[in-house]
């Protein structure tokens, strides 16, 4: 049986039938939407799906300042003022 992801779930048929009434009963949580009892795709809210890609470009970040850390003894030390 397949993880899902979400506090709320409904069926492809249920969705289908009214997916704006699905959203609204979800609020801004995001919605499983289920084929066959397995999650087909999940819904969420613009406001939600921001949060994740400000999240995945946050952890995007803090990996490439890790890998630069990882490398300080090759740094050169510079001038600001020179430049």
């Amino acid at each position: 049986m397949d993880a899902i992801y979400a506090d709320f779930s409904v069926s492809m048929s249920e969705f289908k039938k009214n997916p704006a009434q699905v959203l609204r009963t979800a609020g801004e949580k995001p919605v499983a939407v289920l084929n066959h009892n397995r999650p087909a795709f999940y819904m969420v809210t613009p406001k939600l799906f921001e949060a994740l890609i400000e999240e995945l470009a946050d952890r995007d970040l803090v990996e490439l300042a890790r890998q630069r850390l990882a490398k300080k003894a090759e740094a050169i030390e510079v001038d600001l003022e020179q430049l």
